[in-house]
């Protein structure tokens, strides 16, 4: 699963107030459902560290909680 169809299905539950802001991986799996379990451990924490610009999507601004950065990215 590439991290944009991820990223968009987490943008498109933001917009649509289906995953409200901090959410968890609790929150993203019941607000994204469908994505392997991998997914569901691995992508808030690995798109929300400093690294690649392209890549750092989220924020975590809780042990746990993340917010999506905007200006949302690749269009969405």
């Amino acid at each position: 699963m590439a991290f944009h169809e991820v990223y968009s299905a987490l943008v498109q539950a933001v917009n649509s107030g289906k995953l409200k802001e901090p959410f968890t991986k609790a929150d993203f799996q019941t607000a994204c459902p469908g994505f392997g379990d991998g997914t569901y451990r691995a992508f808030l924490w690995k798109h929300s560290r400093a690294g690649s610009a392209d890549t750092l999507l989220l924020e975590k601004v809780a042990p746990g909680k993340f917010t999506v950065i905007r200006p949302f990215k690749y269009g969405l």
